[in-house]
């Protein structure tokens, strides 16, 4: 009886261990943090916390985000952002939680945190016509406190060996700069007034070279960097610009283009300069370009109407809420509303992101990245 009660034991310590050793497997091959940064396409909630023109916590956004029971986060699209979907496939338990929430604290934040902002760019005066907004280097600011607060959690040494190699940092930012603040009617706050499209866009860089220089002072070292996508052909540049629906606003996508080359060369520089520091370019301007064109292929049947919204044939003026007009099929639209992709659509984009190849991800994807 005793031998049976003692073998009893040792499978009951056996399973326990095996369990606790592929726990901890699993722990060691996920994601330590996320840490977000950018706009309204990866804002997680930070804008709820503003008195801001710029919010999204009103129905029917997150009309299909489950985790929230289909209610509205403050997240622009009907589901996830493409932050959560790949924080999802990389292994973490919970979304990285908004920086301005009131559970950004304590352990919590060791899943990582959004700092992103609708109407944030990487200039300061990008947005200012929604009143509030947290542009890149208020958001970098938050990520100190935070860097500060990881220190207490853990330890020194242990947080800078969390943050530097068990960390990913997120940076979707820059169409504001163009829609909300270059190619804003000159009558208001646009920069066109004084500045050509070539100092405009040095201007960019040199503030997001000093921006991403900062991170790296603070312990980033694994950064994924999005390109700014084709915003000539959004809903709202259509509508405003009266444009057909196969259309897409000539100057924007120009200006786009032109960022997005000097972007490519700022992150290899930055990988040339920035020891031990990976800087990945995501080409979201060319993947979402094949979406729209290709969107039959992916399941869409429109990548010119937005789903949520009213203003014009294609919905793209007055933006998402309760009293605007809401499609059926909201799996069949690219985009959301007039700025915004759908969560259909940043399935494809995470998907390419997560595991694709250097058509649009290089040097490598974000699994590689994790893993290094």
């Amino acid at each position: 009886m005793a031998l049976k009660y003692f073998n009893t034991l040792a499978l009951l310590f056996l399973l326990v261990n095996l369990s606790f050793h592929e726990n901890a497997a699993a722990q060691n091959d996920s994601l330590g943090a996320s840490f977000i940064f950018g706009d309204s396409l990866v804002d997680a909630g930070n804008n709820n916390y503003l008195s801001t023109l710029s919010k999204a916590n009103i129905q029917p956004n997150g009309i299909d985000f489950k985790a929230s029971g289909g209610n509205p986060t403050g997240r622009f699209t009907n589901g996830r952002t493409i932050g959560d979907i790949v924080g999802e496939e990389l292994g973490q338990p919970n979304y990285a939680v908004p920086f301005l929430a009131p559970n950004a604290s304590g352990k919590a934040i060791l899943n990582g945190v959004n700092y992103a902002s609708g109407g944030g760019g990487i200039l300061n005066a990008t947005g200012s016509l929604f009143v509030n907004r947290i542009g890149m280097d208020i958001q970098i600011d938050y990520f100190n406190i935070t860097r500060k607060q990881i220190d207490k959690l853990l330890g020194e040494s242990e947080a800078r060996e969390y943050i530097m190699k068990k960390s990913l940092f997120s940076i979707t930012v820059g169409a504001n700069d163009f829609l909300n603040n270059y190619l804003l009617p000159v009558v208001s706050a646009g920069a066109r007034i004084s500045q050509s499209p070539d100092a405009f866009v040095d201007d960019m860089i040199n503030h997001f070279r000093a921006q991403l220089t900062r991170l790296y002072q603070m312990d980033a070292r694994k950064f994924v960097i999005a390109n700014v996508g084709p915003i000539g052909c959004i809903p709202y540049q259509k509508a405003i610009n009266q444009l057909n629906e196969d259309d897409c606003a000539d100057l924007a996508n120009k200006l786009a283009i032109q960022y997005n080359a000097r972007l490519k060369d700022l992150l290899a520089e930055l990988n040339d300069n920035l020891h031990g520091a990976t800087f990945v370019l995501a080409d979201v301007y060319d993947l979402v370009m094949e979406i729209i064109r290709n969107h039959d292929k992916y399941g869409f049947t429109t990548a010119s109407t937005a789903c949520c919204g009213n203003g014009g044939q294609l919905a793209g003026i007055i933006p998402c809420g309760p009293t605007s007009s809401l499609c059926s099929d909201r799996y069949k639209h690219v985009f959301w509303d007039a700025y915004h992709p759908s969560e259909a659509s940043n399935l494809i984009l995470a998907k390419q992101l997560l595991d694709g190849d250097k058509r649009y991800i290089s040097p490598m994807n974000l699994r590689q990245l994790k893993d290094i």
